[in-house]
């Protein structure tokens, strides 16, 4: 994990301070950074946001983009009206996002803070150390830009520590400082490959896949051809195939020999007495794969506060309800949100181009099945399809002697508990999605031995080749990435949203135990997608009254949208 050397206090968007947690001496930028460890110090303060954010994770990105989506439900209990309202896109509660807000606009002004005074430090050890720390200032400060600009639109765009009160940028703004940023990254980043790279750090290979990832939004959502840069100039098609092809062949990451053994359920702990993980030879190869690229670490030192989070709480809220040792390997308890759409399960099943796809049964787990002397909780669960994402779902093990363990994390020196104990990393970036991007951007040229990238990922899966087309490009991003915070945004993008209506309503669910189908209720989705400028959220109402009238909220949200009791056959009225 990335620790919390340096905490900030929660500020609108003006200022913020750097504690030192050991000895609780105020640094400000008179006297930091001094030295070379000081910049690492302040490096590891914007990074730490992100963890920090978990805190609230029905306001985090990740869980956000997973339910609004198509291939999860929101699920959960009559209480968790937070995913089902994602799912809806409705409000949920008064600044439903304010820790995503608060958070992001911290790290915004610790790299803005890190621009301003990296020149305090009178000596480093070489120009590359620093070239590469001010690579992950202006990646991180791109990054947290574009996630708030995926969510919300229009936002505040602040590039300096002086304290405003600022209106909202346009599109057009905001997404030029991000590519700007990213340019930087990718300029200055030390090209360094893998595996030689620092854990949890961004590198110009992530950058430059980011960048493809933002032109790929930015141009399919606001129908543009190229992507502006602050100033002058802008990136084209080409740069960004560039970009990835340098990637591809230059960065050192690559396709892990099988899919599964990214995810924790293959650990050696879990594995050996998991039936699915143990019958075909999975074997995990950590979070620190060559595979993985960009994610939130997590630490086996468990703590649960605001300002130090060091364990994964998406996970937790994607957990399974009462669990006992029949839900194994899937036991630590959560809150059951996300169930998996039936849709998904049904047309990986009958899709003849992926007869034979490992990925479904390694990426789903169809409870009545696998786990059929597990009961749930039929008092509480709603929207229950009986599918279960297991690739962010909180993993037990037993030890030599039969003892059960709620988490694996206990065997690797980590706490044996159902929060604290889920360490498994968020993962933004994997390398299968640059093949795929590179595949989409270029009409399948090959590029990775001697494939194309969309068939490369086949060929992993154990499909063999398909004709590049775009609607097979779509499919394979579907299944190669669901439950990993893609499809939302592909779906915007692409045009497609109106796939989430069809897909979802008339699934067949339990309710508290009792029969149902899936409903939007009284909303109409794609009234409130087209009302809401294309599925932006409403902006925390803290901020708009904060701004005094600066700072506008965004359209289709109206009182009337602010929950969805009442609008449901299992709330209680």
């Amino acid at each position: 994990m990335i620790f919390a050397l340096l905490v900030s206090a929660g500020v609108f968007i003006g200022c913020d301070s750097f504690l030192d947690t050991e000895n609780l001496t105020k640094k400000d930028t008179s006297n930091f950074p001094k030295s070379e460890v000081d910049a690492r110090q302040m490096v590891t303060g914007i990074y730490t946001v992100m963890n920090n954010g978990l805190t609230d994770p029905e306001s985090d990105p990740f869980f956000v983009f997973e339910l609004a989506g198509d291939d999860r439900l929101g699920g959960g209990s009559q209480s968790n009206v937070g995913a089902q309202s994602c799912d809806r896109i409705m409000n949920w509660e008064l600044s439903a996002f304010e820790r995503f807000w608060e958070t992001r606009y911290q790290g915004i002004f610790r790299a803005n803070s890190a621009l301003e005074t990296m020149d305090n430090v009178p000596e480093w050890s070489s120009e590359k150390v620093k070239n590469q720390l001010l690579a992950e200032v202006y990646f991180l400060r791109g990054f947290y830009y574009f996630q708030l600009a995926q969510v919300f639109g229009q936002v505040p765009l602040v590039v300096t520590t002086e304290a405003k009160n600022l209106p909202k940028a346009n599109a057009d703004e905001i997404y030029a400082q991000v590519a700007s940023d990213l340019k930087m990254a990718i300029d200055l980043g030390s090209g360094a490959k893998w595996p030689d790279l620092e854990v949890g750090h961004a590198t110009k290979w992530v950058a430059e896949a980011i960048m493809a990832r933002v032109w790929m939004f930015y141009t399919g959502f606001y129908k543009k051809s190229e992507l502006p840069l602050v100033g002058e100039g802008s990136v084209t098609k080409a740069d960004v195939v560039g970009w990835l092809e340098d990637c591809i062949k230059n960065s050192g990451h690559g396709l892990v020999s099988d899919q599964r053994n990214l995810w924790p359920y293959t650990n050696p702990y879990t594995a050996k007495d998991y039936p699915y993980a143990k019958e075909n030879g999975l074997v995990w190869e950590t979070d620190e794969n060559k595979e993985n690229m960009f994610a939130i670490k997590m630490s086996n030192a468990g703590s649960f506060s605001d300002n130090d989070l060091r364990h994964n709480r998406v996970v937790e809220f994607f957990g399974i309800r009462k669990s006992t040792a029949a839900a194994f390997p899937f036991i630590p308890q959560g809150y059951s949100n996300g169930p998996v759409c039936a849709t998904l399960w049904n047309d990986w099943a009958v899709d003849p181009d992926y007869a034979g796809d490992y990925r479904r049964q390694g990426s789903i787990c169809k409870r009545a099945d696998e786990i059929p002397g597990y009961a749930g909780d039929n008092k509480k669960e709603v929207e229950n399809t009986d599918l279960l994402a297991k690739k962010y779902l909180g993993c037990g093990a037993y030890d030599d002697a039969g003892t059960l363990y709620e988490s694996f994390a206990y065997f690797y020196g980590g706490d044996n508990d159902k929060q604290t104990g889920l360490t498994q990393s968020l993962v933004w970036l994997r390398f299968a999605d640059v093949l795929l991007m590179h595949s989409e951007l270029t009409d399948g040229k090959a590029i990775y031995n001697g494939k194309s990238g969309l068939n490369a990922v086949r060929q992993r899966a154990g499909l063999g080749d398909v004709a590049y087309s775009l609607a097979a490009l779509k499919k394979e991003r579907r299944y190669e990435l669901c439950f990993e915070a893609m499809r939302w945004n592909d779906l915007r993008r692409w045009g497609d949203v109106e796939e989430i209506v069809k897909n979802q309503e008339g699934n067949e669910i339990l309710n508290e135990g009792k029969a149902g189908k899936y409903t939007f209720g009284n909303n109409d989705f794609m009234a409130r997608y087209s009302a809401t400028g294309g599925g932006f959220f409403k902006i925390p109402d803290s901020q708009v009254t904060l701004s005094e009238g600066v700072l506008v909220q965004n359209d289709g949200w109206g009182e009337e949208f602010d929950h969805i009791k009442g609008d449901l056959p299992y709330f209680k009225k």
